[in-house]
């Protein structure tokens, strides 16, 4: 089947949706996205992803293009073309087409809207999530504005093939003070040998991950003790269990740092239970 992709306004063939080669978002990465998790043809989350998508899109003050309720139109369309019901949409804002140049334009060019989807693989998450997966470290070089979902996310994507390249799913990114900041695609937690959720707290440091956000309000609802901090490397190492979140994946058990086993190697009870009672809360808000 071909897939199809939406781009300004109209919905063509995957290999033959195409920008304009002086598109801001191709020339400087001035551009933002979103991606959200689809189950059983519904958008989890969706409103939450819109309002990140403003956010993002404020910071960097581009001029929305459309309404949400038009962009959840848009995102349907997309899956029901592609006849997709477990699967993740994106969804890419650039500040469009204009002569370049890295100041703004002085004339404001119609912003860029691109929406692709793809399929899920079930199968390979479930034996993620049972297994769990290893992280490594790396430096975080990335810019001092990751609060903004830029697709400026060229550390984020060598950071990944280092971890890749030394047989790990992840990196987690170190600032200067030696505090993992979060994952190049994940935000990052760990679990004390006290039993507290640990997460650093939002600042322009990491992305306020909406998966994140609903692991909070799990947490809560558990009545797990939750600390919004920074934590240490150190700290990672020796806590009781880790996991990282995405929208794509829930609570992905970290079983081992640096090749230092976390949690005996295996997913732990807390990891488990939060993303079991996180699957149940997205069933019941479709």
């Amino acid at each position: 089947m071909t897939r199809i992709a939406y781009v300004n306004g109209r919905y063509m063939p995957h290999a033959r949706a195409a920008i304009h080669v002086e598109d801001r978002g191709f020339q400087f990465a001035d551009s933002v996205y979103e991606v959200c998790t689809v189950e059983d043809g519904h958008l989890v989350d969706e409103q939450w992803h819109f309002d990140r998508l403003q956010r993002s899109l404020n910071q960097l003050e581009i001029e929305v293009p459309v309404a949400s309720d038009v962009l959840g139109i848009i995102y349907r369309e997309v899956l029901r073309r592609n006849r997709l019901c477990t699967a993740i949409v994106y969804c890419q804002v650039t500040r469009g087409v204009a002569r370049r140049d890295h100041a703004f334009p002085a004339e404001r060019a119609p912003a860029t809207v691109v929406v692709t989807a793809k399929p899920i693989d079930e199968k390979a998450l479930a034996e993620r999530r049972s297994e769990g997966v290893a992280v490594v470290t790396r430096p975080d070089e990335r810019w001092q504005r990751c609060d903004i979902k830029s697709t400026g996310l060229l550390a984020n994507v060598l950071a990944k093939q280092s971890a890749r390249n030394a047989g790990a799913h992840e990196a987690w990114l170190v600032d200067a003070d030696d505090n993992i900041t979060e994952g190049t695609s994940t935000n990052a937690w760990i679990v004390t040998e006290g039993g507290i959720l640990v997460t650093r707290h939002l600042d322009n440091h990491i992305l306020g991950g909406v998966t994140r956000r609903a692991l909070l309000e799990c947490a809560e609802s558990l009545g797990i003790s939750i600390e919004e901090r920074a934590f240490s490397r150190t700290e990672a190492l020796n806590a009781a269990e880790a996991f990282s979140s995405a929208s794509t994946v829930g609570a992905l058990p970290v079983i081992s740092i640096d090749k230092n086993q976390v949690s005996n190697g295996r997913p732990g009870p807390m990891t488990q239970k939060l993303n079991g009672f996180y699957r149940e809360r997205a069933g019941n808000i479709l």
